[in-house]
């Protein structure tokens, strides 16, 4: 069954989604709700061509990596060690976040639109949403952003022009949440690129005694 949001805030119990982790259609991409739906364990996740109200996500397995957990290839020590690129943080979230769009747009399926990009610089600005950008003589040339909400990263999109460009950005995100006390990054969803940097399922159950506990 999915559920149809209305102008109230609120979302049906996350263990309800359906078997594809779809539990609720409607509402809107306020900060509130995307804030109360992160705590949840719950994403938007839609194609913007086909759908004219958000689709929202809560898989039962998620799979996240562990900042500890973070597998350094030796060809990405290599790269580390040969400081050919510069990473920052909240440098430039909006041109990540635009350069995430700008890659996948003319897919099937395509959900990173005006209306996502709007909604993610908005929690930005209020300090909800960050970027990791990457950076080759002054040219951004990867990143990736997501939401933080306490001690849990989740992971929204991610994008490299250059070898590599992704994963250093996903290195430098969890070595310094490692280091700031960061517990998960959320990936949402596997990919083979993922799951070689120490990507792993867990239950929801456990998701939730992780997230929730700050």
């Amino acid at each position: 069954m999915i559920y149809q949001l209305d102008n109230e805030l609120w979302f049906p119990d996350p263990t309800l989604a359906d078997e594809d982790g779809c539990l609720a259609v409607g509402g809107d991409l306020s900060v509130d709700r995307l804030l109360l739906a992160y705590q949840h364990g719950i994403f938007p996740w839609y194609s913007f061509r086909d759908n004219d109200q958000p689709v929202w996500y809560c898989p039962h397995q998620r799979f996240v990596i562990f900042p500890d957990e973070i597998h350094i290839s030796h060809s990405m020590r290599t790269l580390i060690r040969k400081n050919k690129y510069e990473v920052t943080i909240n440098k430039d979230f909006e041109a990540v976040i635009h350069e995430c769009s700008r890659l996948r747009i003319e897919e099937d399926g395509a959900w990173l639109g005006q209306d996502i990009i709007a909604a993610y610089t908005e929690l930005h600005r209020q300090g909800f949403a960050a970027s990791v950008e990457v950076w080759e003589e002054g040219r951004l040339v990867g990143g990736l952003y997501g939401v933080n909400i306490g001690k849990a990263f989740f992971g929204e999109s991610m994008f490299s022009l250059v070898p590599s460009g992704s994963k250093l950005a996903l290195i430098f995100l969890a070595t310094m949440f490692q280091q700031l006390g960061g517990t998960l990054i959320d990936c949402q969803l596997e990919t083979a690129h993922l799951k070689s940097m120490g990507g792993r399922y867990i239950s929801y159950e456990e998701y939730m005694r992780i997230i929730s506990q700050h």
